[in-house]
């Protein structure tokens, strides 16, 4: 398929026009992405048709060339050989959250991912009411050091509905720990890894340029990243939650890198 130019942020007017299109066709109100109205992975029938909703965000996606998706058990199976012949050129795979839980589908996606060719990295789910320590033992104990794999990416939500964990997340505490589990991260696999974030998470902790030395993934699915995460350097974009795959039988995450086919490829020999 034919893409639109690589496009690093669109101008205000060019913004202003797509958003009310894309409100208009959408039939929806004030578009704000919110993680309290999100759950992540959410799965349907196999295969089944669904109707997709357009955004700016989902249009303004078309501008990259380099697409692909985030799983975890809520995809169930994957066919990866059937990942692999679609335009997905990476995936990122959760394996752990907190100090004792692991995706249960982690260890067979990450070994169909490689053998089909996919290049695949780690995620870990911050659980903010166990020490980070823990978290970060859990996640290295069960996550291979691999040099073909992409680098480990730290996932940072809040978690207001969570029944175990009422923790109030300050910025003063948070960004120290957050720091800590890069650093341990970074140290134990030898890539510099990537902090995954919704809008209100880094509205609250990260607005202010806090932990900028880290690559950053953000999640916009209504728009374009610089409307919430200003001019914040993003390197990936989740741009929409109920993407289709083949051979993924359930709605799944679909991301872009910042770049073009040979910033990737430059990306990737660095990583």
């Amino acid at each position: 398929m034919m893409r639109c130019p690589i496009v690093s942020r669109p101008g205000a007017k060019a913004l202003s026009a797509l958003a009310v299109l894309a409100l208009t066709l959408a039939g929806c109100g004030s578009g704000l992405d919110s993680q309290y109205s999100r759950r992540r992975g959410s799965s349907f029938s196999a295969y089944a048709p669904h109707k997709v909703k357009p955004s700016e965000a989902l249009e303004y996606s078309k501008n990259y060339e380099i697409h692909g998706i985030d799983v975890s058990k809520y995809q169930g199976p994957i066919d990866w050989q059937a990942v692999a012949g679609s335009d997905v050129q990476f995936a990122w795979i959760k394996a752990t959250e907190g100090g004792n839980h692991m995706d249960s589908r982690f260890s067979e996606n990450w070994a169909g991912a490689k053998a089909a060719g996919v290049p695949r990295g780690a995620y870990h789910f911050v659980y903010w009411c166990r020490p980070w320590r823990e978290e970060m033992a859990w996640f290295i104990a069960n996550v291979p050091v691999e040099p073909d794999a992409l680098p480990p990416v730290l996932d940072v939500e809040a978690t207001p509905e969570s029944r175990t964990c009422r923790r109030t997340l300050y910025p003063q505490e948070v960004i120290p720990e957050m720091r800590e589990m890069l650093l341990t991260m970074e140290r134990h696999f030898g890539k510099k890894p990537i902090i995954y974030t919704t809008v209100d998470f880094y509205e609250a902790e990260l607005s202010d340029g806090a932990l900028k030395e880290f690559p950053i993934w953000v999640r916009s699915t209504k728009h374009y990243p610089s409307v919430r995460y200003g001019d914040r350097k993003w390197h990936f974009w989740q741009y929409q939650s109920d993407g289709s795959v083949p051979g993924i039988g359930a709605n799944v995450d679909r991301n872009v890198f910042h770049g073009d086919a040979k910033e990737w490829q430059r990306w990737l020999a660095k990583n």
